[in-house]
């Protein structure tokens, strides 16, 4: 008969239970090493900063106004980020997230018309879990790529939020709701701000401070290592991709609280600049390393050039070659392997 697999060590057990990631573990890592190459993307604001205050600053970049169109402009993209940082981290990619975006706006948009507020809420917030579970579990069930399954599942979910409305917009009308996502006023703070910080302090917390995010970094480190260890990698596999469906939906939300409605184009073209702005920021595509706080301002930087472009007069095609340059220089230099 086959002998059982020695139970873990005393000392491992000890870790697992550990709130502190950065115990360390062989064949584990223990998060982001700092690299001379981490610091593209502060550098790649400051530059992009200058650039466009050198430029248009005479036609309001500088203004208050302006900063706060930026910041309200950033919101949905950098809650998105969040998420997608812990699902790169373990290894793995979601590309349904502008689709479940246009969803779950529509669903809570639904919802707001035929149940009320917190119906509505539901709904929106539902949605973006039943996606995350779908994408999850086809990619630990089949043993599937989440590249494969997300690429799957995004023409799915486009596809069930044309159908719901028959691509048709949905009004909404409920002013508590609008107050609330995306249009209110918390004080002198716009509703978007303290989304934006509650979100970032949230996923911060969860992935620098707390054990799921030390499990996190080490299934996409060294899966094999990490199951080793007792940790149940296909549950944590499971589990971003709901954390990335849910802070979509959340996006989706608050874009439809924003324009008081919702349509199916919503997010279409959000996913190019959530993984650029994560990437630049420092998570690596490979797994194992992550940077909330680099993908906050990754977002914001992807934010900005385009807010700087148009004020610059650009035409939304030159928008997408400029986009598309800065993102290949960027992710050329802070993902670059070491050669063999």
């Amino acid at each position: 008969m086959m002998e059982r697999p020695a139970p873990a060590s005393d000392e491992k057990v000890q870790a697992l239970g550990s709130h502190n990631p950065k115990r360390r573990i062989p064949g584990v890592s223990e998060g982001p090493s700092f690299r001379w190459t981490d610091l593209t993307v502060y550098l790649g604001f400051l530059l992009v900063f200058a650039f466009f205050a050198l430029t248009v600053g005479d036609k309001g970049f500088l203004t208050a106004q302006n900063a706060t169109s930026i910041v309200t402009q950033v919101t949905p993209i950098a809650l998105m980020a969040f998420g997608a940082v812990f699902v790169l981290t373990a290894g793995e990619i979601d590309l349904s997230i502008g689709s479940v975006v246009a969803m779950s706006a529509l669903f809570t948009a639904l919802g707001l018309r035929h149940y009320g507020l917190l119906p509505g809420i539901a709904f929106g917030l539902l949605t973006g879990v039943c996606a995350g579970l779908l994408n999850g579990l086809l990619t630990v069930g089949l043993r599937v790529p989440s590249f494969l399954v997300t690429l799957g599942t995004m023409q799915l979910f486009t596809g069930i939020a044309q159908i719901s409305t028959q691509l048709q917009d949905v009004p909404i009308t409920n002013e508590t709701y609008s107050s609330l996502f995306g249009s209110g006023m918390i004080g002198p703070l716009s509703d978007t701000v303290i989304w934006l910080v509650v979100g970032f302090i949230v996923a911060h917390i969860v992935f620098r401070d707390l054990a799921f995010g030390w499990r996190v970094m080490a299934t996409g480190s060294n899966r094999a290592s990490a199951r080793a260890l007792g940790i149940n990698t296909n549950r944590v596999r499971v589990a971003v991709m709901v954390i990335s469906s849910c802070t979509a939906a959340l996006a989706g939300m608050i874009y439809a609280g924003e324009v008081q409605g919702a349509v199916y184009t919503l997010g279409s073209s959000d996913l190019l600049t959530v993984l650029a702005g994560v990437v630049i920021g420092g998570t690596s595509l490979f797994g194992g390393s992550g940077s909330m706080f680099g993908a906050l301002v990754g977002s914001i930087l992807m934010t900005m050039i385009v807010n700087g472009l148009v004020l610059m007069g650009a035409t939304v095609q030159q928008q997408i070659v400029v986009q598309g340059i800065i993102i290949v220089v960027a992710v050329a230099v802070s993902q670059r392997q070491p050669a063999d």
